[in-house]
């Protein structure tokens, strides 16, 4: 099944967190994860963050981002560019000027959208964005995906 992952999930797969042992078990069963050149910007974002909040160190946060740029690499991940199409798609949900869509998700549906995918995400907020506006999500939660 061809889903595109949320930065949320990546960074729980990556990083020691309440969802990681769901996020592996789901990752390791899909057989074409999606994620896009936004997801490399906010995936690295997540790491610095988590090293400012010192929930990682530094070091293992070298780590990480090397493991995941060796995924990369290797190509587990099929790396999806954004087009004018998901920019103007994004800014037309965002227009409508309701629910509680936040840019950067905005632009994370209109590439699952786009793409005919659903979206694996462990974020309620953008799980439910995602229903509002007809895109196909999955919540990634503790004991399983909703």
């Amino acid at each position: 099944m061809t889903t595109y992952v949320d930065t949320s999930v990546l960074a729980a797969y990556y990083c020691p967190e309440p969802l990681s042992l769901a996020a592996e078990h789901t990752l390791r069963n899909l057989s074409s994860p999606m994620i896009s050149e936004l997801t490399l910007i906010e995936f690295a974002s997540a790491i610095s963050r988590k090293v400012r909040e010192k929930t990682l160190s530094r070091e293992s946060a070298s780590t990480v981002m090397a493991q995941f740029e060796a995924h990369l690499a290797d190509g587990y991940y099929e790396v999806l560019s954004l087009k004018a199409r998901e920019y103007h798609l994004a800014k037309s949900w965002l227009g409508q000027l309701t629910g509680t869509l936040r840019t950067l998700d905005a632009l994370h549906l209109a590439v699952t959208q786009t793409a005919d995918v659903s979206i694996l995400t462990a974020d309620r907020r953008l799980a439910s964005e995602a229903r509002r506006l007809g895109v196909s999500a999955k919540l990634l939660t503790v004991r399983r995906v909703e």
